[in-house]
């Protein structure tokens, strides 16, 4: 296999996420560390043994020596880095959301496109096994036509007022947080599933603390909850806690779905329901090897994951063998190696989103956003992809 120089922007939660999921591959070194806090950097670098870090990610830009770069940083930097990147010559892995508005994006998809760069929008969360099954077993009819979906994307870490991160300023995250941070997931989840559509959406979104207790000192993303700062600075929050959305699909399916940045006891808990005219489908990211399968009738069935019994397009999907279960970090390594190995290959079709897929979510948030904000229903643009 061909060997990469790869860099890093961010130090961050999902920085390390990424750090650590290259370093899998093997034949992808990471070679530099981006990030304004140089101290932050550096310990990063010798804890992983990492050859270059700078301040300024522009001389990280200009070494011809690296391949690719991995966007990691607030969601305000996103479109800067992603478009000074690509204009280097790099091809890019960004975290999602891709901008913070579609002009933004669609700028970012034109320009890799002239390019000819490999890019990917990090909707890392289709490539659980159980997942991938899903979605094979809809591509082969075994749920029949399509009428229901339904579920949520619900969390608890900023479920109190002295709850922080980044995420809650809107300068630094755009003017959604819920819906463009988590619901962007399941939007993506559900259109990558059943191969159809959001057309249409109603949305009501909801900010329970309009002011926060903002620590005086840095925090890090999901460690609020331990914390017990003695000073704070009392905040306007203008980003929302909650959002629900009803929403209509392509073949007439209709849905509905919930993201909660608030909801007690639920750590990570994306869940995806799909109902079909033959049998339905269930899965909870927090029990990631499990799908539940509803029968009208027979017996319901809980299926473990195990790659001999997956289907046929879903094998690739899982390295261990059944009773190993394979969760959160696994689904970045094998988004990465689908990445690095089209890198390799230029006449390879990509088999991962895009960043046409990144302005697609922000499509269907734009919508969201303006359904919220009028009380009524609003259309989505098609998918230009």
């Amino acid at each position: 296999m061909q060997k990469f120089k790869t860099a890093l922007f961010g130090t961050g939660f999902v920085g390390r996420v990424h750090l650590e999921g290259i370093r899998r591959l093997g034949y992808v070194e990471l070679y530099a560390i981006g990030e304004p806090l140089i101290e932050k950097a550096n310990q990063l670098a010798a804890e992983f043994g990492v050859q270059h870090t700078e301040a300024d990610y522009h001389r990280i830009l200009e070494d011809p020596a690296v391949d690719a770069v991995h966007i990691c940083t607030p969601n305000a930097l996103h479109f800067p880095m992603a478009k000074d990147a690509l204009l280097a010559g790099k091809h890019v892995i960004c975290e999602k959301p891709l901008a913070t508005s579609i002009a933004e994006a669609q700028e970012l998809v034109k320009i890799a496109t002239g390019k000819k760069l490999r890019n990917c929008t990090s909707h890392n969360l289709r490539f659980y096994p159980m997942v991938q099954h899903m979605r094979r077993m809809v591509e082969s009819g075994d749920l029949g036509d399509i009428m229901v979906l339904q579920g949520t994307y619900s969390q608890d870490w900023l479920l109190y007022d002295t709850d922080w991160n980044w995420r809650l300023d809107s300068k630094f995250n755009g003017r959604s947080r819920c819906l463009a941070d988590i619901g962007s997931h399941w939007c993506d989840m559900a259109e990558h599933i059943t191969g159809l559509r959001i057309t249409s959406v109603c949305a009501d979104m909801a900010t329970f603390h309009k002011t926060r207790k903002q620590p005086k000192g840095p925090i890090e993303t999901f460690a609020g909850k331990t914390l017990s700062p003695e000073d704070y600075t009392e905040t306007a929050i203008d980003t929302e806690d909650m959002g629900a959305v009803v929403f209509r699909m392509g073949n007439g399916a209709r849905g509905a779905y919930t993201a909660s940045q608030v909801n007690a006891g639920c750590k990570n808990r994306l869940q995806m329901e799909i109902y079909g005219t033959k049998c339905g489908v269930m899965w909870n990211q927090e029990r990631p090897d499990e799908l539940w399968i509803g029968n009208r009738n027979t017996n319901n069935q809980i299926v473990i994951k195990d790659p001999s019994l997956l289907k046929p397009g879903a094998k690739a999907y899982a390295d261990l063998p059944g009773g190993h279960s394979e969760g959160y970090d696994d689904t970045f390594k094998q988004i990465f190696r689908r990445f690095y190995q089209s890198i390799a290959d230029p006449t390879a079709t990509p088999e991962y989103p895009q960043f046409v897929d990144g302005l697609r979510q922000l499509t269907i948030l734009e919508a969201e956003m303006e359904s919220n904000a009028k009380h009524g229903w609003v259309d989505v643009p098609p998918f230009q992809g």
